[in-house]
């Protein structure tokens, strides 16, 4: 069982937190029950991936509190909150924080499933964003300072020899720094590397 397909259940009912365990283990996922959202602050750090089932009104710390606790963490990952009829507002609330659900007391099973199915899809499509964030990045710091100034040039659309009558000097020059910013970047077409320039703030900075 993945990492990616695990449920991190938090409710102070001990009664829920088995019924949903049951469930959710019957339809394959591997399943962490907490009493409350201090036991899952206890063992965050260790957590990764899965998404995080939450009830929102708890003794203590409420689930409004924990979201924000983790985000002061760096700890993000996808949480689909349990309401009652009278924390709808809250739940309006945590989804402007960030959360990328909620279901309100009493909710079918067969619910559930569709909602935990679709946060762990979100969740991984912006893991992929955020790793290919993050690689841009990197690869634009690899760039000389004329590197990424020709590279801001070539993401606008301009040729190599447009360039080169802009900065003084020649087309071959150009066509050097080309390649090497195509291979630094890891860029295997015009496309690609306009693409990957825009996850990359000095790549985007003023020519």
């Amino acid at each position: 069982m993945t990492r990616s397909k695990t449920v991190y259940l938090i409710d102070d009912d001990a009664a829920v937190r088995h019924a949903l365990e049951v469930f959710l283990e019957s339809a394959g996922f591997l399943v962490r029950t907490y009493a409350s959202a201090r036991d899952f602050l206890a063992v965050c750090d260790t957590v990764h991936g899965g998404v995080l089932l939450l009830d929102q009104r708890m003794p203590g710390m409420s689930g409004l509190e924990l979201q924000a606790r983790l985000e002061q963490l760096g700890i993000l990952m996808p949480i689909i909150f349990i309401t009652g009829h009278g924390d709808i507002q809250m739940s309006v609330a945590a989804m402007k924080a960030g959360a990328m659900d909620f279901l309100e007391k009493p909710f079918d099973n067969s619910e559930l499933l569709k909602r935990i199915r679709e946060a762990l899809n979100k969740a991984a499509g912006k893991r992929r964003e955020w790793d290919q964030k993050t690689d841009a990045e990197q690869r634009c710091a690899t760039l000389t300072s004329r590197e990424l100034e020709v590279m801001r040039f070539i993401v606008q659309g301009m040729s190599s020899r447009s360039i080169a009558e802009q900065l003084g000097v020649s087309n071959r020059t150009i066509e050097v720094h080309r390649a090497r910013v195509m291979a630094k970047m890891g860029a295997e077409s015009l496309p690609d590397l306009v693409r990957k320039s825009a996850f990359c703030r000095s790549c985007r900075g003023p020519a």
